[in-house]
């Protein structure tokens, strides 16, 4: 039973791509709170109506877009408990707003009217209207609204045409005290509600009822009757909704099935037995209902759409014709790819050193500022140029967030979806299962979340294990700092190499699919049925607010994770300290102290010798603390991928999250400390891993190097928040143990075998 509130809540909903979302973005301002539904992983979206009333303000829900009050996933699901008041947390809708795509009248109708018939109060949001039109629908509002028996708003929300409107009869619905019908401007009973009649003409007599859209067969009617009674007696806060439910119960065996403790025994004994009197009497109770509901839909349709010839295709279906071509469409897409990759390097590299600058200014002023000691070396190399080293990717996960968006605004990404379904099906994979791959570009816990849309569990399940080999952003970081490091080249190069590395990701996960479809989890995947939105425009300021707000997600890591773990990883490599070490290389110093030179020559000898003995001091250091002694302990296992212990302390700090690698490499070799006379340094990290060397004076990271330390960070974990979102998607610890442990394995392997093929190919 919903809890009571007093503030007045209005819903949103609609089938997906019917502009819902675009609609609640206008009508909040793109403030909206996000967080989960209580007991699942559904995220929930919700904020303040712009423009209410101070003494009656409004909350906008905005609920997963759905097809039918039959959910077929866990999001549609969600959608149905809330209008039917099934969820504790979330209070009974003041009002529901129906968003209605206007092009798809008909198909966006069936919904439409499952939801006018449970009686809430409900407008019609009538979206793209203007795309309708340009598609050569004309839709009569005033007979729209008289057929539904709802107000009708026309608008399109992308250009913000119409929300005013709608805001104003949202404002006089949560005036209105409580009981009171809602109204709305779009006919001319609108200050009255609903209507009260019928158009003239060919649903006059059909539509006498205006929430009723069904003509049932006389026993189907009888036997739902029946039911209805008995959900209002065992069910009596709900009384309004028990014609809808006992429709939907007797004519749906996934609802009693799915939630089989939702209903009492009696009720789940009589719709068996309707069913059994139904199917004797010739009745097929699956489909009687759909069947009525789109008769009377296609009825309705036909009658308030007046279709006018437009000469031609229109803008979307020529635009589809080179974007969905499965040659071109396919090139084009790969054309996408690489340029955003190589637009990241490119763009983003003025604003990276810049504050690659401001961190390394705020650190020597913080250094002074303290003076020398633990204190010091920890806020200023542990803390600052610790965190540091991964804010100063924050352009480029900017970047790599506004391209996506830019590509879900436009419309895009349906067509990605489309063209890979091809490649998918012969994988084994559902084409449902590319949106969340893709999504998983920018971080996998959304991208495994989205996996909620795909109905088959077998199909849902490989998406979650393979969605992690996405290259996500928290290896942006890893890839930018190794290619600058070991790669050669502008930023061509640079991004090639990196789109090499995404399509590596993308490679594996299909490769995994496969096999996982042929062992673990056999199955065929169900045809892909897929709605292609009608492109449009980017709204900028949704574009840069999506942005904005995974940004926030990346910035509150490195200040909340990464700054923990590098305050405990300084602490790992500063203690415990060595004595004898330190004696004996104050001892050295004291004697390059009192050295004396003549001329620029010796002095040049010798401050590269006291820079050689400072790094020795450094490194003896290190190898002495908990961090180095944890990295010789892993050095056998990694030993053979061509990686030191240095690194090994790098791969296993990275465990709690991967862009840490960075972080920790920066802290392991106290970036900051180049020489700034030294015209051959580059500034950062990169610089400094350009200048590291072996025992036998080799460099550390050559091109071998850095490619197979990406090729393992493209197939490994790494990620803790990603193993408990598994978790709690799967409901088991079985699953995100398996896919840490084959993760994990793959990536060794597949290091290995890049780093032996590197040595026979002369690397």
């Amino acid at each position: 039973m919903s809890t009571a509130s007093s503030t007045f809540t209005a819903v949103l909903t609609g089938n997906p791509n019917c502009g819902k979302t675009t609609l609640f973005n206008a009508l909040t301002g793109l403030r909206a709170r996000v967080g989960n539904y209580a007991g699942v992983t559904v995220e929930r979206k919700e904020g303040a109506m712009l423009g209410a009333n101070a003494a009656h303000p409004v909350t906008l829900l905005d609920l997963p877009g759905t097809y039918s009050l039959s959910p077929q996933s866990l999001d549609e699901q969600i959608a149905r408990d809330v209008l039917f008041q099934r969820l504790a947390d979330v209070p009974e809708p003041s009002l529901v707003i129906v968003v209605v795509d206007a092009s798809n009248l008909q198909r966006n109708l069936y919904y439409a009217t499952q939801v006018i018939e449970l009686g809430h109060p409900t407008f019609l949001a009538l979206n793209m209207v203007d795309v309708a039109r340009a598609n050569g629908h004309e839709i009569d509002l005033e007979s729209l609204s008289t057929a539904l028996g709802v107000p009708v708003f026309p608008l399109v929300a992308s250009e913000n045409e119409g929300i005013t409107e709608l805001k104003e009869a949202v404002n006089r619905a949560a005036s209105k005290p409580a009981g009171q019908k809602a109204s709305g401007p779009a006919t001319s009973g609108a200050e009255s509600g609903l209507l009260a009649h019928s158009p003239a003409g060919l649903l006059a007599d059909s539509l006498s009822e205006p929430r009723s859209f069904q003509e049932l067969p006389e026993n189907f009617g009888h036997e739902a009757q029946v039911i209805e009674e008995m959900l209002e007696k065992f069910f009596p806060h709900r009384e309004r909704l028990a014609s809808a439910e006992a429709l939907l119960i007797l004519s749906d065996d996934k609802v009693l099935n799915a939630q089989p403790d939702l209903y009492p025994a009696a009720i789940r004994e009589a719709v068996t037995a309707a069913r059994a009197r139904l199917e004797a009497a010739g009745v097929d109770w699956r489909s009687a209902a759909i069947e009525a509901r789109y008769a009377r839909v296609f009825a309705i349709a036909q009658h308030v759409t007046t279709e006018t010839v437009v000469e031609g295709e229109n803008f979307s279906d020529r635009l589809d014709r080179i974007l969905t071509h499965r040659v071109w469409g396919l090139l084009i897409f790969i054309g996408i790819m690489v340029t955003m990759f190589v637009s990241i390097f490119f763009f983003a590299q003025l604003p990276m050193d810049a504050l690659d600058a401001g961190v390394g200014w705020l650190a020597s002023h913080v250094s002074a500022a303290l003076g020398q000691g633990d204190l010091q070396d920890l806020v200023a190399n542990g803390i600052i140029k610790g965190v540091g080293a991964v804010v100063v990717f924050l352009p480029q996960i900017c970047l790599l967030f506004m391209f996506i968006s830019l590509l879900e605004d436009t419309g895009y990404m349906a067509r990605a979806a489309f063209l890979m379904d091809r490649l998918m099906s012969r994988v084994g994979l559902h084409g449902k299962s590319f949106i969340p791959m893709l999504s998983s570009f920018a971080c996998a816990i959304p991208g495994i979340m989205a996996t909620r849309t795909i109905e088959s569990p077998k199909d849902r399940l490989v998406t979650i294990l393979i969605a992690p080999l996405m290259s996500c952003s928290a290896r942006l970081p890893v890839y930018t700092v190794l290619i600058a490091a070991t790669i050669g080249g502008g930023a061509l190069r640079r991004g090639l190499t990196m789109t090499a590395m995404y399509l590596l990701g993308i490679v594996g996960a299909l490769g995994m699919a496969w096999l996982f479809k042929r062992t673990l989890l056999k199955g065929e995947p169900p045809p892909l049925i897929l709605e292609l939105p009608p492109y449009k425009r980017p709204v900028l300021k949704v574009v840069l607010r999506h942005m904005w707000d995974r940004s926030k997600l990346f910035l509150r890591r490195a200040g909340t994770v990464i700054l923990g773990i590098n305050i405990l990883l300084w602490f790992l490599v500063t203690y415990p300290k060595s004595p004898e070490v330190a004696q004996r290389y104050a001892q050295q110093r004291a004697m390059f102290e009192s050295s004396a030179f003549v001329n620029d020559e010796q002095r040049k000898a010798h401050d590269e010798a006291a820079d050689q003995l400072a790094k020795e001091e450094s490194g003896e250091l290190l190898r002495h603390s908990f961090a180095g002694r944890l990295g010789h302990a892993i050095e056998p296992v990694i030993r053979p991928l061509g990686f030191d212990w240095k690194i090994g302390i790098g791969i296993v700090a990275s465990f709690a999250a991967r862009e840490v690698f960075v972080s920790t490499m920066s802290v392991v070799y106290n970036v900051g400390e180049v020489d700034a006379k030294d015209s051959t340094a580059t500034a950062g990290l990169a610089g400094v891993m350009q200048k590291e060397r072996r025992a036998d004076g080799t460099p550390v990271y050559t091109a071998l190097t850095g490619i197979t330390l990406m090729v393992f960070y493209v197939f490994a974990m790494q990620c803790v928040s990603t193993v408990a979102i598994v978790r709690r998607e799967t409901n088991s610890w079985k699953w995100p143990a398996f896919q840490f442990a084959y993760m994990t394995g793959l990536a060794w392997v597949l290091a290995l075998v890049c780093h032996l093929g590197g040595r026979l190919l002369g690397f």
